[in-house]
């Protein structure tokens, strides 16, 4: 299998209307599910940490730029350089099903809620000139900063998100790297990354990548 972005049609996600020279910053990038079905005019930076994940996302998306850093620093230091922010901060700390399935019920060891979330919701919503978005899980505790929720995930942003209907990712049936590939059409083969299946579990909807920024349009 090739490592291509998949084609597909999204009636509700009109992102072609917007202008050549629209820049997009896209923080913690992993994979790029978000971005895959962002227009190719839109001059994207992306930012991740990990170098084969950064390497693998580079291979997708030939023409983006790709900076291998802390998005956290790279945010603080570049935000007023973009015309729209996509930020996917961890979400471990912060989500239902680690703390449900592991915590409670497999005891694992809790963990403090990773700051950076707020830190940036906070940052961008008074120094942002342009649109943000804030992706994260739905939280196991109530949010201390009130989101908009789209599609079984938390977004924060400076401009209205109607509702999305996509199915279910079904991350519990799935155990095979293979059959997330498949999903995505995305090949990880030839990448040394530590974790494929989790790498590949954590790559947004690329349907409720273009919607988001369809609304920000």
């Amino acid at each position: 299998m090739e490592n291509e972005v998949k084609e597909d049609k999204v009636e509700s996600c009109e992102v072609s209307s917007l202008l050549p020279g629209y820049s997009a910053l896209n923080l913690y990038a992993g994979l790029g599910g978000n971005r895959a079905l962002w227009p190719s005019h839109v001059k994207v930076t992306a930012v991740e940490h990990e170098p084969e994940i950064a390497r693998a996302y580079q291979d997708r998306f030939p023409d983006d730029i790709v900076v291998v850093g802390d998005a956290h620093a790279y945010l603080l230091d570049h935000y007023q350089d973009f015309d729209f922010i996509w930020s996917s901060p961890p979400c471990p700390s912060h989500g239902q099903y680690r703390y449900n399935v592991g915590v409670k019920a497999k005891g694992y060891k809790g963990l403090f809620p990773d700051m950076r979330l707020y830190e940036e919701i906070i940052f961008l919503q008074y120094h942002h000139k342009g649109k943000y978005a804030v992706e994260n899980t739905i939280s196991y505790y109530e949010p201390l900063v009130k989101p908009q929720k789209v599609a079984r995930h938390y977004l924060w942003a400076n401009f209205e998100i109607a509702d999305l209907k996509l199915p279910a990712a079904d991350i519990r049936s799935k155990n095979k790297i293979s059959e997330w590939e498949d999903e995505l059409g995305i090949s990880l083969a030839g990448y040394k990354i530590p974790n494929k299946r989790q790498t590949l579990r954590n790559c947004v909807n690329s349907k409720l990548g273009a919607h988001v920024l369809s609304k920000a349009a």
